[in-house]
């Protein structure tokens, strides 16, 4: 997120303006974040999000947890 304060330099936004932007939604910032994290480790492999966000690949596979890949449930599994 680029705000005024962080256009001009390579620090991210505070905890606290990003909370301040989305309390009219009523959305944590951390609810925020992982609900990205769960579709970027859905659709990608989870190595590369836990490098590009600087987490430990176990970190990331929390995100997993509570997913199944329907490709390898057994046929009549999915439906």
């Amino acid at each position: 997120m680029v705000t005024r304060g962080t256009r001009a330099r390579t620090t991210p936004a505070s905890v606290a303006y990003v909370s301040h932007v989305l309390d009219p939604g009523g959305v944590p910032p951390r609810m925020l974040r992982s609900t990205r994290l769960v579709d970027l480790v859905n659709t990608m492999d989870p190595k590369l999000v836990a490098a590009a966000f600087g987490m430990t690949a176990e970190r990331v596979m929390i995100y997993l947890a509570d997913r199944v890949d329907p490709g390898r449930l057994p046929a009549g599994w999915a439906e």
